[in-house]
């Protein structure tokens, strides 16, 4: 597969490297051409490895990963076009933090979220909204956490939705923990989850763990 990864942070950077050490064409996306840490990025990888403007990472992809913060994840997408983006799977791993006084916030929260505004400004697009309540290193080695631990996927395409679980099982993640929680609107839910993470997160001291659902049959 060919995959454009949109964003040079550690979460783009993660992701990118999990999927050409799989055997993927993978293009790391950032606002110029010519992005120091981008190119660095694509020599170390080698081979498979590409960078390019957002739009250019798109344009050479089947599939592309919004791994850019969520407040800035409409504007990475609109430098790409909609044209680029019709009919294509877009994974939003992104969440909505914000600072306010040094303190950490969440917009859009509760009655929207930035799975919904990205499906909504990009009809014709593919979008799946996952990932995103766990660390990047997590999300592409499950097995640093022990235990029964789940990630969600939701959105309004079913055969996009299809096509993601085999992405995640590809990093590791067993079908029975990959939970379908419905359609987009659901990525509010998941959005939401970042408080309690971040909380975890002060008190455990690392990103290394998830939660396990545990449910009646």
């Amino acid at each position: 597969m060919r995959y454009a990864v949109l964003g040079t942070g550690e979460v783009g950077r993660t992701l990118g490297g999990r999927l050409v050490e799989l055997g993927h064409e993978v293009t790391l996306g950032s606002r110029s051409e010519d992005n120091p840490v981008a190119r660095e990025w694509a020599t170390a990888a080698a081979g498979r490895a590409h960078a390019g403007t957002f739009a250019q990472a798109a344009e050479a992809s089947e599939v592309v990963i919004n791994a850019v913060g969520g407040r800035v994840a409409l504007e990475a997408l609109g430098a790409v076009g909609a044209g680029r983006l019709d009919g294509k799977v877009v994974v939003d791993v992104s969440n909505p933090l914000a600072f306010e006084d040094g303190e950490p916030r969440l917009d859009p929260v509760e009655s929207d979220s930035v799975g919904e505004r990205i499906q909504q400004a990009f009809p014709h697009a593919r979008v799946v909204k996952t990932l995103n309540t766990v660390n990047c290193q997590v999300m592409v080695d499950p097995g640093r956490v022990p235990g029964g631990h789940a990630v969600f996927v939701c959105g309004e395409n079913a055969d996009a939705k299809e096509q993601v679980k085999e992405l995640l099982g590809e990093f590791g993640w067993p079908a029975g923990r990959v939970l379908d929680l419905g359609g987009i609107r659901s990525a509010r839910a998941v959005e939401m989850y970042l408080p309690l993470w971040l909380t975890m997160f002060r008190e455990f001291g690392h990103a290394d763990f998830n939660i396990e659902v545990c449910r009646a049959r």
